[in-house]
């Protein structure tokens, strides 16, 4: 009889255990620490992404814009001269003139390798792409920061909730987790410089 009380109460014992949310309140505190790292994750893919994309968007478009210059200012070369038909004559003046529409010829030739083999890489395209960068970038932290706040949720009714909250007050003693909160000044939008 006494054989059978132990049992009984093994087993009654065991099955309190397993109904007291011991492990289920350690999983929930790791995804909760799991999900703070992916909200960290996502600002440092910010930190790394950011710069250079900006860094990029600001190479391309000198490029562009040196090839453009340069197509300004061998045009404004050769405009500046005066052809007539006593250039012919002077050789320093057709060297000049050959010299002039060298430049040009070259300038619109770095222009059209651009055009040619990167149409769609123009410097309002890199805008473009930066602002979908940023924006992905930023709704990557935000769905993120959302997962994190419900894994919060999930861990802080867990402990506070019957049996798991007696199981944590006796054995875990595990304080409530702090959802995400946006920094004070956060509703204003990083703002990029050129």
């Amino acid at each position: 009889m006494k054989r059978l009380a132990l049992l009984i109460l093994g087993i009654l014992f065991t099955a309190m255990l397993s109904g007291c949310g011991y492990n289920s309140i350690q999983a929930n505190e790791e995804a909760v620490i799991a999900a703070w790292g992916d909200v960290e994750s996502a600002y440092q893919r910010r930190n790394d992404l950011i710069p250079n994309l900006v860094e990029t968007v600001k190479g391309y478009a000198r490029h562009e814009a040196d090839t453009l210059k340069a197509v300004t200012d061998a045009r404004a070369g050769v405009g500046s001269m005066k052809v007539g038909k006593d250039v012919i004559n002077d050789p320093a003046a057709i060297a000049k003139f050959q010299q002039m529409q060298g430049q040009m010829s070259g300038a619109l030739s770095r222009l059209m390798v651009v055009a040619e083999k990167y149409p769609d890489l123009k410097a309002n395209q890199n805008f473009l792409d930066l602002q979908k960068q940023l924006e992905g970038t930023e709704n990557r932290i935000n769905v993120a920061r959302e997962r994190y706040n419900k894994q919060v949720q999930f861990f802080n009714t867990s402990i506070r909730t019957f049996p798991n909250s007696l199981t944590n007050s006796l054995l875990l003693h595990l304080k409530r987790k702090e959802p995400f909160k946006a920094e004070e000044g956060a509703k204003t939008a990083p703002k990029v410089k050129f």
